[in-house]
């Protein structure tokens, strides 16, 4: 996309670095009242009064985090934002606020980086959420992305990955497994194009895997829905780095143990017919392959009536003693211990 000879490509250093971030955020418009102060001067000013501010980040690195041979800019935009949105979601907040940070290469026009913030921008007004700031600078190794993502809760709301009980209910959101398997077919698509440069992308029996890949949703919903539903979490998560990881994640800080049951994991049928095809274990999956964005929380077991009949809350299993340790019980119904097979981004790669 970026080498189309027909397209206008304005150099970044003709801009320089104030006008970049004049051109990027001249349209930026501010909905919260607790935004005082937005982009503009040496700080944002935020106003919490007695609420409880809530602070996240993430750093994505071409090349690491994401390809840009199938990944397109405006879609990196929207799912940076949904990265950090997600982990205010997870401690049951509202977000408000983000910044943005970019390094670039010469090798991206303006017209790239007007692609990236569209999905900023989009994900912002469809979350309602504020830029409030961030900054620019220059790259050897492409391009890299960095989103303080903000957000304020009552304190009482507060919901840690420490306070599960033995007894608890575990309970997801959502289905999992997807995001996963979206990243696996537009790798075999990106391998036929370059075995043949010719080759049209076959990728509609996976709409929903790799649009799930490409541009995920943070459950804003849930926090809202918990509250409707007069359910606090003991403790809750979001589901980044793959099922299990977050699960030992849970059971670790809050010292506790968990059977997790095979035949509850929620997964769509594209999932199941998809693991078929790339024979693949769908339980495997849904456990190691991450970046579903959803939201894995445990209750108290009192709160069962009220969240059985939801089909967005799925139980999958139980929290118990820390002796008994974390696991998987089986269709057969066999106990294997659970391990975090999850992504690991300091791994070195083959």
């Amino acid at each position: 996309m970026l080498e189309d000879k027909n397209q206008q490509r304005t150099s970044l250093a003709d801009l320089g670095e104030f006008g970049l971030i004049q051109h990027l955020t001249e349209n930026v418009k501010i909905t919260h009242k607790s935004t005082l102060k937005g982009i503009g001067d040496d700080a944002a000013v935020l106003d919490f009064k007695k609420k409880q501010v809530l602070v996240t980040t993430d750093l994505l690195i071409e090349g690491i985090h994401f390809d840009l041979s199938y990944m397109p800019l405006k879609h990196l935009g929207y799912k940076a934002v949904m990265v950090n949105l997600s982990d205010i979601y997870a401690m049951n907040g509202r977000a408000t606020q983000i910044t943005v940070s970019i390094a670039v290469s010469n090798r991206f026009p303006l017209e790239a980086i007007e692609e990236l913030y569209a999905g900023i921008h989009l994900a912002c007004e469809s979350y309602q959420i504020d830029l409030v700031g961030g900054d620019t600078t220059s790259s050897t190794k492409g391009l890299l992305i960095s989103i303080t993502a903000i957000g304020e809760i009552e304190k009482k709301d507060i919901v840690y990955r420490n306070g599960a009980k033995p007894n608890d209910l575990l309970v997801v959101t959502g289905d999992l497994g997807v995001a996963y398997l979206g990243l696996q077919v537009l790798e075999r698509e990106k391998q036929v194009f370059q075995a043949n440069p010719n080759a049209q992308p076959d990728l509609e029996n996976y709409t929903y895997l790799v649009e799930r890949q490409l541009k995920p949703e943070a459950r804003k919903d849930i926090p809202s829905l918990l509250k409707e539903l007069d359910v606090k979490p003991t403790s809750m998560i979001d589901i980044s780095d793959g099922l299990s990881s977050e699960i030992i994640h849970l059971c670790t800080q809050s010292k506790v143990g968990c059977n997790l049951f095979e035949d509850k994991i929620p997964l769509d049928q594209q999932v199941i017919s998809t693991c078929e095809e790339f024979k693949m274990d769908s339980t495997t999956v849904a456990l190691s392959g991450g970046e579903d964005y959803e939201l894995l929380f445990t209750v108290d077991t009192a709160d069962f009536p009220k969240i059985k009949a939801n089909p967005n809350l799925t139980v999958i299993g139980h929290m118990t003693d820390k002796n008994e340790g974390m696991n998987l019980i089986t269709r057969a119904n066999q106990k294997i211990a659970l391990t975090a097979q999850g992504w690991n981004a300091l791994l070195k790669k083959e």
